[in-house]
């Protein structure tokens, strides 16, 4: 299977026709563009999960962690765990977006911010099945920017966990309460992959996010965001630290691993966008005409899909004499490097070409 960003229906389809007839595959609605939104039922227990991911397109790690993990729970050792789950999992929800790797749906909606209108297919789709099945919890999956830190300043957030609200007030329902034991236990437990590198996202209430909704109705929902790992733009380490964390909460509802308490959870650290791709230093930057030395010159990548690869075009951010944000990488141009004369112009594009050779 892909182990590169772009993750589009055809791949996920191809890994569907392969499973075994145990597996109940259902059609559970089409997109704007007429393509399945396709659900995979696994297992026979009483405990209900509800999966979904790729809600925005170009969110594909989670996806391909759950093409690794649905061989796993399926395999004859995992009997435990099939008598004791029943998943409902939806791979992709937004098949539009997962074929030209955009957030939106074909109608340019964000489908997790249209929770209570309900006027998208895909978002329809998400609703009747939560409505059917009347899930024990919900795990909402999706990718974030490379520009997170945990906490202020802090290591790369490579994973980013939220309890979502159920109101204004961020008022600690038993739903939620469940929802953070859950989370922190599985931060405890992936300390030694990720000791400064988890996560938490902001808890704003937004009842047009589809997890406010089904927290506000009682379901304890789990948004997992996959992160970045230093020099793993493509996300494989990532992919496995996703899977690694889809199997301990499975071993923490079987009751395997004790639960951690609710401060466990606010003692994560907060999310902030602290971090740059690139930081080049020693830049002769040319801004409106006017000359500034030894400057340095943030570059943030833009994921752009062209014949069926996800590129990283660097566009430039900001600059200044020091800069007050990380870096994922930080060069030091040559006196005599070319490459070092900038004209700035925000998110202005710099040649691919030139900028993978200062890489090198």
């Amino acid at each position: 299977m892909s182990k590169k960003r772009y993750f589009p229906p055809e791949l996920l389809n191809s890994f569907l026709q392969t499973l075994p007839n145990t597996v109940i595959q259902e059609i559970i609605g089409k997109s704007i563009n007429n393509l399945p939104i396709n659900l995979v039922q696994m297992g026979s227990g009483p405990f209900k999960i509800m999966i979904w991911s790729q809600m925005h397109g170009d969110e594909t790690t989670t996806t391909k962690a759950l093409i690794d993990f649905i061989p796993w729970f399926l395999a004859a050792d995992q009997k435990l765990y099939q008598k004791a789950f029943k998943l409902y999992i939806i791979p992709q929800l937004n098949p539009d977006g997962a074929k030209v790797y955009n957030r939106s749906n074909a109608n340019k909606i964000d489908l997790n911010r249209d929770a209570i209108k309900l006027s998208q297919p895909e978002t329809k789709a998400l609703r009747f099945i939560f409505d059917r099945t009347n899930p024990n919890l919900c795990l909402n999956l999706h990718g974030q920017r490379t520009i997170f830190a945990a906490g202020p300043m802090g290591a790369t957030a490579s994973l980013s966990f939220l309890a979502p609200s159920a109101d204004n007030k961020r008022s600690l329902t038993k739903a939620r309460k469940e929802a953070m034991r859950l989370i922190a236990t599985i931060r405890d437990q992936l300390r030694d992959d990720l000791p400064n590198g988890i996560g938490r996202y902001d808890d704003s209430f937004n009842a047009n996010c589809v997890g406010d909704s089904f927290t506000q109705m009682g379901t304890p929902t789990i948004l997992l965001e996959a992160g970045h790992v230093s020099n793993d733009y493509q996300r494989e380490i990532t992919r496995k630290l996703i899977l690694k964390t889809y199997k301990i909460l499975l071993k923490t509802l079987n009751n395997e691993i004790k639960k951690m308490s609710v401060d466990d959870y606010f003692s994560i650290p907060e999310n902030s966008k602290d971090f740059c791709d690139v930081i080049l230093k020693d830049v002769l930057i040319y801004d409106k005409g006017i000359k500034k030395e030894k400057q340095e010159l943030a570059i943030q990548y833009k994921e752009s899909l062209r014949k069926g690869v996800v590129e990283f075009i660097p566009q430039m951010l900001n600059y200044s004499e020091s800069i007050k944000i990380n870096a994922h990488k930080t060069i030091i141009l040559p006196i005599n490097s070319k490459s070092r004369v900038i004209y700035f112009k925000k998110e202005k594009n710099i040649d691919l070409k030139e900028f993978n050779e200062l890489l090198s």
